[in-house]
C-alpha cells in the first residue's frame, strides 16, 4: 500500500505540490485566527491575606496574628483549604475556594470575615 502511495505521488507531483501549498496556507491562517487566550486559567480561586507585625518573632506572629485569622477563615463558605504561614514580622494566610467560586464573591466573604 505504501508503495502505491509513493508511486502515485511521483506520478502526480503537481497535485502533491498544490496540496502541500494549501496545507501550509491553512496552517498559517489557523495560527493567525487562533485567539491568544485559548489556554484557560486552571489555577484555584484563592485569596491571600498578608499581615505585617514588625519586629516580632515567628512564634509571636503565629500566636497573635496567623492562628486567629486562620481559624476565622475556616468558617468562610466554600473555603476548601486554609493555610497559614508565619515569618519574622509578617504572615500569609491562603484561603483556597471550591472550583466554580467567583473570585470577587470570595474576596468579599474574606473581607467580611476579617
Amino acid at each position: 500500500m505504501l508503495n502505491r502511495i509513493i508511486k502515485w505521488s511521483l506520478e502526480n507531483q503537481l497535485l502533491v505540490t498544490i496540496g502541500l501549498v494549501l496545507s501550509i496556507l491553512a496552517g498559517v491562517w489557523a495560527v493567525k485566527e487562533t485567539r491568544i487566550d485559548a489556554i484557560p486559567d486552571l489555577s484555584d480561586v484563592q485569596v491571600i491575606i498578608f499581615t505585617e507585625f514588625s519586629g516580632q518573632a515567628p512564634q509571636v506572629v503565629e500566636d497573635q496574628v496567623t492562628y486567629p485569622i486562620t481559624t476565622k477563615m475556616m468558617a468562610v463558605p466554600y473555603a476548601k483549604v486554609v493555610r497559614g504561614y508565619s515569618f519574622f514580622g509578617f504572615s500569609f494566610v491562603y484561603v483556597i475556594f471550591d472550583d466554580g467560586t467567583d473570585l470577587y464573591w470570595a474576596r468579599s466573604r474574606v473581607l467580611e470575615y476579617l
